[in-house]
C-alpha cells in the first residue's frame, strides 16, 4: 500500500523507487502483487504516463487514510521515546526552501540526526497537502481555511530593492511615483502594484495607499530567484519578500528603497495534517521552525537586516 501510494505521488515507479530506496523492479513488484490480491487493475500504465482506475482513485483514498492510522498507531506507540526518529516529508515554497530551510536544516540535523527530510519544492504553496508531513504555507490577507492544523512562523513583507550600484547610477526614489522612471523587475503576471504606507495586520492594510500601473517592466519572471539574481547584479529594482532579500540587505549588496513602503504581506504557516497522534519527528520539526522564525505577527528578516518598515498613523 505504501508503494501504491508513493507511485502515485511520485509520478512513476522510478521517482518512487528512489524515494523509497528501492530497485524500480522491487516496487513494479509491490504494486503488480497488491493488484493481484485485490483482484482489481489500480493504474493503468502507458510508456509516457500513469493514470488510476476508477478503482484505483477510490482505493487511494482509503489507503492515505489507512497509512495515516497506521502512522498514528506508531507515533502513539514510540510517544514515550526519548529521541525523535523516521523520515519526514515536507512541502515548502521554492523561494523559502532555498533562502531559509537550507540554513536551518544543519542544526535540525544537529539536534534530531535520527530524523530524515524529503523536501519538495515545485512552486507556490497555500493549501495544505496531506501527502506531506507538514506544509510551509505563504498567505496573504486571507483566513486559513481547510481541516488541518496550522502554527505562524512569521510575516514577510515584500518589499522594493536594488543593487547599491543601480541607485548610485539611477538615483533613489522618495516616492512610488517616481518609479516611473526606473527599470522595473516584476513578477509576470502583474498589471498594477500598490504600495502602502501605514499600518498593517492581517486584515487589509490601512494606511496610504498609492497605485502604479505597470508598462512592460524590463524582466518579467514568475520565478523569484530570478529577480533575487538580476537585481543582486543592478538590472533595476525588484519586489522581493523579505525572506528572500535578508542576507544580501544585511551585507550590503541589495539596498531597500522606498523603506517607508511595501508591496503587501504573506503570512508563514507550518500545516499539519489533523491527527491525534503527530509524530514526534513532525512535532519536534514544527517546534524547532516555529522557534526559528519567532511565531510572530513581525517580519524577522526586516529585523535583522535592520530596515523594518516605519509604521506611520
Amino acid at each position: 500500500m505504501r508503494a501504491f501510494v508513493r507511485v502515485i505521488d511520485a509520478g512513476s515507479f522510478a521517482g518512487a523507487a528512489r524515494e523509497m530506496n528501492q530497485s524500480p523492479a522491487v516496487v513494479t513488484r509491490l504494486v503488480a502483487d497488491l493488484e493481484e490480491h485485490l483482484g482489481a487493475r489500480l493504474i493503468n500504465r502507458t510508456t509516457r504516463r500513469l493514470a488510476l482506475t476508477d478503482i484505483g482513485e477510490a482505493y487511494l483514498e482509503r489507503t492515505r487514510a489507512i497509512l495515516t492510522e497506521v502512522e498514528e498507531a506508531e507515533a502513539l506507540a514510540s510517544s514515550a521515546t526519548s529521541e525523535p526518529r523516521g523520515h519526514l516529508r515536507v512541502l515548502a515554497p521554492p523561494a523559502f526552501a532555498v533562502h531559509q530551510l537550507a540554513k536551518h536544516l544543519p542544526a535540525f540535523h544537529e539536534q534530531y540526526p535520527k530524523v530524515t527530510i524529503e523536501l519538495a519544492a515545485p512552486g507556490p504553496v497555500e493549501g495544505m497537502d496531506e501527502a506531506f508531513d507538514v506544509s510551509i504555507l505563504s498567505v496573504a490577507r486571507r483566513p486559513l481555511d481547510g481541516d488541518f492544523v496550522a502554527r505562524r512562523l512569521a510575516r514577510s513583507e515584500v518589499i522594493a530593492c536594488a543593487a547599491p550600484a543601480y541607485l548610485d547610477r539611477r538615483g533613489r526614489p522618495q516616492h512610488p511615483g517616481e518609479l516611473n522612471g526606473h527599470d522595473a523587475m516584476l513578477p509576470s503576471f502583474l498589471r498594477e502594484v500598490s504600495f502602502v504606507r501605514g499600518l498593517f495586520g492581517d486584515d487589509e492594510p490601512g494606511g496610504e495607499t498609492v497605485s502604479i500601473a505597470t508598462a512592460r517592466p524590463l524582466l518579467g519572471t514568475t520565478h523569484i530567484d530570478l529577480l533575487y539574481a538580476a537585481a543582486l547584479h543592478g538590472l533595476g529594482i525588484a519586489g522581493l519578500p523579505s525572506f528572500v532579500a535578508e542576507d544580501a540587505l544585511r551585507e550590503g549588496a541589495l539596498e531597500r528603497v522606498l523603506p517607508e513602503w511595501r508591496l503587501f504581506d504573506a503570512t508563514l504557516y507550518a500545516a499539519m495534517p489533523t491527527r491525534k497522534h503527530v509524530p514526534a519527528r513532525t512535532r519536534v520539526f514544527v517546534d524547532f521552525l516555529v522557534k526559528a522564525f519567532g511565531g510572530e505577527d513581525r517580519d524577522p528578516w526586516l529585523i535583522a537586516a535592520g530596515c523594518e518598515t516605519a509604521k506611520r498613523q
